[in-house]
């Protein structure tokens, strides 16, 4: 074959192939993020493919769901992930002792300013460590397919804004913990999925790429829109830096689910939803627009609308 053939066949070859690693089986695929009070029938009604909920319909002990609601869930085809916080602890839970108010144990820090009753953890200590294991067990027994795990940028917090580790060492312990729940719960189910959330640059200090390799997918927030101190809603600046990422993730054969909280009951802004849906699904991630409110409450099915 002559080289003025085979030079243009070539490059579509590559174009082909590039298109595969960023806008793959995302095209048709949806997900769900409702954390509080989700009602298992209603999510059946939608075909999803993956759910992120919590392990209770309110966070506490008494409102877990069923191993049988669990398993519905994945009859229909949906992947049900749970969150948890590794980064921080929360007073709701059932690993709460409310003397910790007054007499804290060493690995417990302040309370997030931003959201009631959540107080970061140094999460690189063992006692730390064993109420998460406690924790997984209770996901796991209700059969969960993987854990989406919040708070990542802990290690921010402990380094930059506290000074307590160096940034590097910080992320560091971040990584080896998520690769110790990784083993700790496949060891338990093979295959079970871990996502963490944000913090995708946490990749910069990944130096043998344990982490990349450990991780399932990733959950990202606000990525093309954000809402400022009014409610508004806004484009996010960064979105190229955090995309590069996100990218590797990507092309690393992970998913990535992506979350914008745009939508807007009382007021909906189709055109903003609908820019925020075809973003996502071009760079082939996931996408759900939330509500506005942040709540994670209810279902938005609009994403069924736009195409």
């Amino acid at each position: 074959m002559k080289r003025a053939v085979l030079l243009p066949i070539l490059m579509l070859i590559v174009v082909f192939l590039m298109e595969a690693c960023f806008k793959p089986e995302a095209e048709n695929k949806y997900f769900l993020y409702q954390l509080v009070e989700m009602d298992i029938k209603e999510v059946l009604e939608h075909q999803f493919d993956y759910l992120v909920t919590d392990y209770s319909r309110d966070g506490s002990e008494d409102g877990r769901y069923s191993e049988e609601e669990i398993s519905k869930l994945k009859e229909k085809g949906i992947i049900p992930l749970c969150y948890i916080s590794i980064g921080e602890a929360e007073d709701y839970r059932f690993y709460w002792q409310e003397d910790w108010r007054t007499n804290p144990p060493d690995w417990l820090g302040p309370e997030n300013p931003e959201w009631e009753g959540n107080y970061k953890v140094r999460y690189w200590y063992d006692e730390w460590k064993k109420i998460v294991f406690e924790y997984l067990d209770k996901i796991i027994e209700e059969g969960f397919s993987g854990i989406y795990l919040d708070i990542i940028d802990a290690y921010y917090y402990w380094s930059v804004e506290m000074n307590e580790l160096g940034e590097k060492e910080a992320a560091e312990k971040m990584i080896e913990f998520v690769e110790e729940i990784a083993k700790y719960t496949r060891e338990k189910v093979p295959g079970f999925l871990i996502v963490p959330q944000n913090a995708e640059d946490i990749l910069e200090c990944d130096d043998d790429g344990s982490y990349l390799d450990t991780i399932s997918g990733i959950g990202v927030e606000d990525l093309s829109y954000t809402t400022d101190d009014n409610d508004n809603i806004i484009v996010q600046e960064e979105s190229d830096y955090r995309i590069e990422y996100l990218d590797r993730i990507k092309t690393a054969g992970k998913f990535v689910l992506s979350v914008d909280y745009v939508y807007d009951p009382k007021n909906p802004d189709m055109n903003i939803v609908g820019d925020y849906v075809k973003k996502a699904r071009k760079r082939g991630y996931i996408p759900y627009p939330a509500n506005k409110n942040r709540a994670l409450d209810e279902i938005v099915t609009v994403i069924f609308e736009i195409k």
